[in-house]
């Protein structure tokens, strides 16, 4: 189901002794995520990524603006039709938000029984969901006994139950370690393909886009700075909120290894086939320049790679722009950075 905002504008008010002020979380968004893929929305702490998915999936109303699940306009739902289009999604949290009281298999059948389905109809449809996520054998497990891999697959498998058509994941894996992170983004994968469901990730972690999203907004003081294709924001990112976030992905994950302590005067990104091929090398033959090569890394994404250096290059400032053109022209995005950190602009 694709989803469509509309220029959505969201309000708060903070408390104080002054009588408050306005905070415009969500200020003027618009979208239009894809039906049957995976939509990252990523942002810093406060940049506005929550308040939109409270708006994205119905737990507010915007002030102005709307919003659209495939053609029909949902943001304006009475009590009744809202109730009833909650049941077309799903959500995934942070936390979990299991009832510890419950073993696995009463935590997946929840929003069956307030569906009001029999019983045997709820334990028959969260066994099967259970063993989707790799839980087949932990079916009447105490929620306590289980890891925090296994209490959020508990929750994938929850979210699944009313057979959804849109699942949200609010910051899943952000209480998990790298690996069980990998794991979970793997299976939300998987269920996406099996299940042709639309996926919008929220998250903090670029790493998340880059291991799970198809195209990704980036969203900085309540607005969208920049979208597309996670591959075109990877190759190409136009912002410097989004070269940012590339960077910390880059580093805390050794994507590129520098080994000069000075950033290079040009950033180079090598996209589809000119990640294999000697264009530097035929570069250096064809203008004769040289090229110091100063960091380089590779970002593997879902669908391809994007390859990453830095370097100066040695040549009249004729050869310098003719073989920058060049490179354009063959797969190699070229920009000329100041002087400052790795990766800076």
């Amino acid at each position: 189901m694709q989803i469509k905002l509309d220029n959505l504008r969201k309000t708060y008010f903070s408390g104080g002794k002054d009588g408050g002020r306005k905070i415009e979380a969500v200020s003027g968004v618009s979208l239009v995520i894809p039906e049957n893929s995976i939509f990252g929305i990523i942002g810093k702490s406060g940049a506005g990524k929550s308040s939109l998915v409270r708006l994205m999936s119905l737990l507010e109303q915007p002030d102005s603006g709307a919003v659209y699940y495939g053609k029909k306009r949902v943001d304006n739902l009475t009590k009744r039709e809202l109730v009833l289009m909650r049941r077309t999604i799903g959500m995934i949290f942070q936390n979990f938000n299991l009832f510890s009281s419950r073993n696995a298999w009463m935590n997946v059948a929840y929003p069956l029984e307030i569906c009001g389905k029999p019983e045997k109809e709820r334990r028959r449809r969260a066994e099967e969901l259970l063993d989707l996520v790799g839980l087949g054998d932990r079916i009447d497990a105490p929620i306590s006994t289980l890891s925090g891999g296994q209490k959020q697959r508990v929750a994938i498998a929850r979210a699944l139950a009313t057979n959804p058509g849109i699942l949200f994941c609010d910051e899943a894996t952000s209480a998990l370690d790298p690996n069980t992170t990998r794991s979970i983004l793997s299976l939300i994968r998987e269920i996406q393909r099996k299940m042709n469901l639309t996926v919008v990730m929220i998250t903090h972690q670029m790493e998340v886009v880059r291991d799970a999203c198809e195209s990704v907004a980036v969203i900085d003081g309540g607005k969208v700075v920049e979208c597309g294709s996670v591959r075109d924001i990877f190759a190409n990112p136009g912002t410097e909120t989004t070269k940012e976030f590339i960077r910390s992905v880059q580093n805390s994950h050794g994507d590129v290894v520098q080994w000069s302590s000075r950033a290079g005067a040009y950033e180079l990104r090598f996209v589809g086939s000119s990640t294999e091929s000697p264009v530097l090398s035929e570069a250096t033959r064809k203008f004769g320049v040289s090229f110091n090569i100063l960091a380089a890394g590779i970002n593997r994404l879902i669908d391809g790679e994007v390859g990453y250096m830095e370097a100066d290059i040695s040549g009249s400032d004729g050869e310098i722009d003719a073989v920058i053109a060049w490179l354009n022209d063959n797969g190699v995005l070229v920009q000329k950075k100041g002087a400052g950190s790795f990766g800076g602009k």
